[in-house]
């Protein structure tokens, strides 16, 4: 009799700075039934992966659960593997971060589950080559990954049928490959056809693997997978059949497999990832054309020969297609750096601050495909609220909670250009004079909280499915038997999300100037549907840093062109902002100067961009002077003249930001929305609120013209 072994592994997670009632959604949708449903399937035997955040959450809110997957593990159904303990994109975080996170959930695991495990679960399977090392030094025996890694690396299909052994520098780890067939069947097929397709690959001598390994939200969570998976019993029926047909199906764990079989042999694996992260990490025109030439090949039944030369692009170029991911990595790079120098240089106790670090390198903030990640700016804001708080505990370390201030010129964002960092007790400014001169992050240090944690509208490549959808009235498609899984359905959770589709030309950031043209209307400039009149707003500008008493200025310029009439004239910008150590105000002094012959009329705005996160909640509003607007919603839009004080309140968070203009100013003011994918579907997005404040003046040669802003954190909300 032909027989095969079976490698059943799930993974769950939730996102740091998830909402409560989501991860308690998840516990009773698929976490607690699913370990339900395995206990009265004793002769199947499965691994299971919980990132730390989950085990946390189950220690704190259901320590019952823990206790259950500790009995199940000591009986020998259940292999339990380790991770780094927050979930973080392994290949990208500092080398001390990577095994301090491994140490974190491994030690979690002995101390609550009483078991030491040998495997890892990589997050989103994202390999690098130097992994290897780094796992075997953190006593890690093996890994999973997908087999698209491995026919990338030149096997076939039929090759991928146990297990291999990498190497780095000689240090070596085990990888599995997990067969692609079964994640597209499980549970998204009839239970019947996973035992049709494991026949179809049992051998005579039974040696031969078959190995799945993926999210566990596909049973339960996932939409449409509750019904399927559990009111009408998939995952029984699933177990109900491999129990019976045991004597050919062996469902083992990883250990158990290496213990009985050997490797497969030495593999070298390139950096990949699942073939549909590879896609979504392409910069957008590259991604339409690789979706273009999939679906020629997949039509014309060649995808599966080509795929392994098909190879699409690479995890890290998030960096380059969201500067805004960017703008988290190189925070988190930097704060990592103050958290290790604080315990190596003060003998700081690493305990708390490293754990702040730590759950700011969770994955989930960084990126963007099927799931929302990056486009929902609670996730950011989680990111940036335990980096704050472990910088603060750094700083403290540095500074022994004294008053301090000072200034950096470095290249943060590491592309060759330096930017301008402030810092005091109370708030971090950082400022990019080669793009715009703009500064993209306001850290208020006292409540953890970047003011500017933005997102740029920006082109992606199913928004052609979504005008698609819209044009066609399409609610969903792509249905299977049973359920559907989140890669081939194509959902709307509203209409009209097509006329969202515009595209920023720029970063949504903070003292960026404009020159508009005479028939600007707050809707033609919200949606950037206006032709800008000057080359300011994300050019270079020359710095230089100034330091007072109890102060640091940074100074910006630029000579440019604004054109008027249809001629260009040389107009000089100047911009000058002053950042105090002893309270948390900025001011920003701006000078304009007509360099050329000819006086000329221009309109001249400043926009400003701040995230306090909710849009449509009552408990966060504007005030312009003194008096709450019509619409006064931190998502609502509105315009209004000759206004000196505008206040954005948030009562939950307990922030205020004051910005008072000189002279008084008009001021047009919208909500940031994105249309965005997630695993409900295309989905708008409140991203954050935009304010243009603006002037229309008169330059004459030798006659400046000077604005000021002043801009104010008071604590609490008055």
């Amino acid at each position: 009799m032909k027989k095969i072994n079976f490698l059943f592994a799930i993974h769950c997670h939730q996102p740091v700075g998830n909402f409560e009632h989501v991860i308690e959604d998840a516990y009773n949708k698929s976490y607690l039934p699913f370990i339900s449903v395995l206990e009265k399937y004793p002769s199947v035997k499965m691994t299971v992966h919980y990132t730390g955040i989950l085990l946390s959450w189950f220690r704190d809110k259901h320590p019952e659960f823990l206790e259950k997957l500790k009995a199940m593990a000591a009986r020998g159904q259940i292999e339990i593997m380790t991770g780094a303990y927050y979930e973080p994109i392994l290949a990208v975080i500092p080398d001390r971060d990577k095994l301090g996170q491994i140490e974190k959930q491994t030690e979690f695991t002995k101390k609550h589950l009483g078991f030491s495990p040998k495997g890892l679960w990589l997050a989103e399977r994202i390999w690098e080559p130097h992994i290897a090392k780094t796992l075997n030094e953190a006593g890690v025996e093996y890994t999973a990954l997908d087999d698209y890694h491995f026919i990338s690396a030149g096997l076939e299909e039929k090759d991928l049928n146990g297990y291999f052994v990498t190497e780095e520098q000689g240090a070596s780890l085990n990888v599995f490959p997990i067969n692609k067939n079964l994640r597209y069947l499980i549970p998204f097929k009839m239970p019947q056809e996973t035992i049709d397709y494991l026949r179809s690959i049992a051998t005579e001598d039974g040696s031969d693997a078959a190995v799945i390994a993926d999210d566990g939200e596909k049973f339960g969570v996932w939409p449409g997978t509750f019904k399927w998976v559990y009111e009408e019993r998939y995952l029984d029926n699933l177990f109900s059949m491999l129990s019976s047909e045991s004597s050919w199906i062996n469902t083992m764990t990883f250990s158990e497999y290496m213990a009985k079989y050997t490797s497969k042999g030495r593999i070298y694996l390139p950096a990949a990832s699942y073939f549909e992260m590879m896609e979504w990490s392409l910069m957008t025109r590259a991604g339409k054309a690789f979706g273009e030439i999939t679906k020629e090949l997949r039509d014309s039944g060649r995808l599966e020969r080509y795929k392994r030369f098909f190879k699409g692009g690479f995890w890290r170029n998030f960096f380059v297609k969201y500067p805004e991911s960017n703008n988290m990595h190189k925070k988190m790079l930097l704060v990592s750096k103050k958290v290790w120098q604080a315990v190596d240089k003060h003998g700081s106790k690493a305990g708390h601050m490293q754990d702040e670090l730590w759950q700011g390198q969770c994955n989930c903030a960084y990126w963007h495909g099927v799931f929302g990640g990056l486009y929902l700016n609670y996730l950011r804001h989680a990111v940036y609220e335990h980096l704050i708080n472990a910088e603060k505990a750094a700083d403290a370390a540095e500074h022994h909670g004294k008053k301090w201030i000072m200034a950096e010129t470095t290249d943060f964002d590491k592309d060759g250009l330096d930017e301008v960092l402030v810092s005091t007790h109370l708030m971090n400014l950082y400022f990019d004079p080669d793009c715009g001169g703009a500064m993209f992050e306001l850290d208020y240090k006292p409540r953890s909280f970047n003011l500017v944690n933005t997102l740029s509208r920006k082109e992606e490549v199913y928004h052609q499915d979504v005008l698609r959808s819209q044009a066609h009235q399409m609610t969903l498609t792509g249905t299977t038997n049973g359920a559907s899984s989140i890669h081939n359905v194509v959902r709307v959770k509203e209409t009209g999300l097509e006329k969202l589709l515009t595209y920023d030309r720029c970063r949504k950031a903070c003292f960026v100037e404009h020159f508009l043209p005479p028939d600007a209307t707050i809707d033609s400039y919200s949606s950037g549907r206006y032709r800008e009149l000057g080359d300011f707003e994300c050019a270079r500008f020359t710095h230089d840093v100034l330091y007072g008493n109890k102060q640091v200025s940074v100074v910006m310029s630029r000579e440019g062109i604004v054109e008027t009439s249809g001629r260009r004239h040389p107009v000089k910008v100047t911009k000058t902002v002053t950042v105090f150590a002893d309270y948390p105000e900025i001011d920003v002094k701006w000078e304009l100067s007509n360099q050329g012959a000819a006086d000329i009329d221009v309109w001249f705005g400043i926009e400003n961009n701040f995230s306090l996160l909710a849009g449509n909640s009552p408990d966060r509003y504007y005030e312009i002077d003194g008096k709450k607007p019509a619409d006064p919603m931190l998502g609502g839009k509105g315009q209004s003249t000759d206004i000196y004080e505008t206040r954005l309140i948030d009562k939950w968070s307990g922030i205020s930001i004051i910005v008072d203009t000189v002279p008084r100013a008009g001021l047009w003011r919208f909500p940031v929305e994105t249309v965005s994918q997630s695993e409900g579907g295309f989905e708008r997005t409140f991203q954050n609120s935009s304010l243009l404040f603006h002037w229309k003046v008169s330059l004459k040669k030798g006659s400046p013209v000077e604005f000021s802003m002043k801009i104010k954190l008071p604590e609490g909300v008055s």
